[in-house]
């Protein structure tokens, strides 16, 4: 009996994927649940596997794209799983002997057949190429980056998309940090504390203020809501994934902390699930990993607000009229200019800096 193999559903929006790669070839024989093609979707990498034991027919060609439910081959229930080979015991090889009465040949002695003087073959020219020509690759863009490109040229397009700016002093985050940092980690399990749950806490809290930039439009309505989606952006090297923290609202500092270090885990290698990455209401994301100093986020559509974390570094700045030395950090939010004002916007970012730089605020909700 053949068991033919499909397209799994996809999950939310999803109705095709590109065939990325198989594990298996057309001819060998395969396991029953053993993983043997990878799909590639807009949002992340799906692997399917054999439905039966047999012998794998008809794969569809790589990068051929695929409907939900479509067909990707056969597996052959009836063929036999190939028999397991015998060892075969080596049998050691006898010495050579060179009888006494037979002189041994030396390389002096031995004249080597002449070879035949080859044929002359007649060969096309290669075309020319440029210098830069011949330094260039080309290499197809895969799905997800060709929606990464896709998604950030509509939210250019469809948005009203302006970028404010503010700077905060990390001193007593950083001191809260230090101070903590190794009885959090015994205390939660391994859970290390780190400063994206400072900006993510602080996020929710300043969201419940200004609930506009944790709105949507969708058509000629304004939908609010009264829990936080919280995307953290990942960069891999497949692309930018963003994975949500849905109702981060709820959750605490440790909790905070082990989601963004499991997800990153699994973004990097492809293991994040497709409800993972949807139903983001708000976005952060943070270029001071790179080093990045200042920069102006895109919206990550339909969301109206990202939040950009750079890079903390000492600077001068004053206090109390003296010039001292702290550790800055510049961030910015881009917003919708449709449905967000200015005011708002501006408000948002302070309130943010507040909380961050008395850390004291965020475990009173202050």
């Amino acid at each position: 009996m053949t068991v033919e193999i499909r397209v799994p559903a996809l999950g939310e929006s999803l109705t095709t994927a590109t065939v990325a790669r198989w594990l298996k070839n057309s001819g060998d024989y395969v396991q029953h649940d053993e993983t043997i093609v990878e799909l590639e979707t807009d949002k992340v990498s799906v692997e399917v596997t054999a439905p039966s034991a047999g012998r794998l027919e008809d794969c569809v060609a790589v990068g051929t794209e695929v409907e939900i439910g479509g067909l990707l081959g056969a597996v052959d229930e009836t063929a036999e799983a190939p028999a397991a080979p015998e060892p075969v015991a080596a049998e050691p090889a006898p010495a050579p002997k060179a009888a006494a009465s037979e002189p041994v040949a030396s390389p002096a002695r031995v004249t080597p057949p002449a070879p035949e003087a080859p044929k002359p073959v007649s060969v096309t020219p290669a075309p020319k190429l440029s210098s830069h020509e011949a330094r260039e690759r080309r290499v197809p863009m895969s799905r997800l980056r060709q929606t990464i490109a896709r998604n950030l040229k509509a939210a250019q397009n469809t948005a009203a998309i302006l970028t404010t700016f503010n700077e905060i002093d990390m001193s007593a985050a950083k001191a809260l940090r230090a101070e903590y940092k190794d009885e959090f980690e015994k205390k939660h399990d391994g859970a290390r504390l780190g400063f994206m749950s400072f900006f993510a806490r602080a996020v929710v809290g300043a969201l419940k203020d200004y609930p506009a930039i944790n709105a949507q439009i969708e058509g000629d309505e304004i939908v609010y809501r009264d829990f936080v989606n919280l995307g953290i952006a990942v960069g891999t090297e497949r692309g930018l994934v963003v994975p949500v923290l849905h109702d981060a609202d709820q959750m605490s500092f440790a909790e905070l902390e082990r989601r963004i270090a499991d997800y990153g885990k699994r973004a990097r290698t492809g293991g994040l699930k497709l409800e993972e990455l949807s139903h983001g209401t708000f976005s952060i994301t943070n270029g001071g990993i790179f080093g990045s100093l200042l920069s102006t986020p895109i919206l990550n559509t339909p969301q109206s607000g990202i939040l950009g974390m750079h890079a903390i570094q000492d600077r001068p700045v004053v206090r109390d009229g003296q010039i001292v030395i702290r550790p800055m950090m510049y961030v910015a939010l881009s917003y919708d200019h449709r449905i967000v004002d200015g005011r708002e916007a501006v408000s948002f970012l302070v309130r943010i800096k507040q909380l961050v730089e008395d850390p004291r605020r965020l475990l009173l909700d202050l």
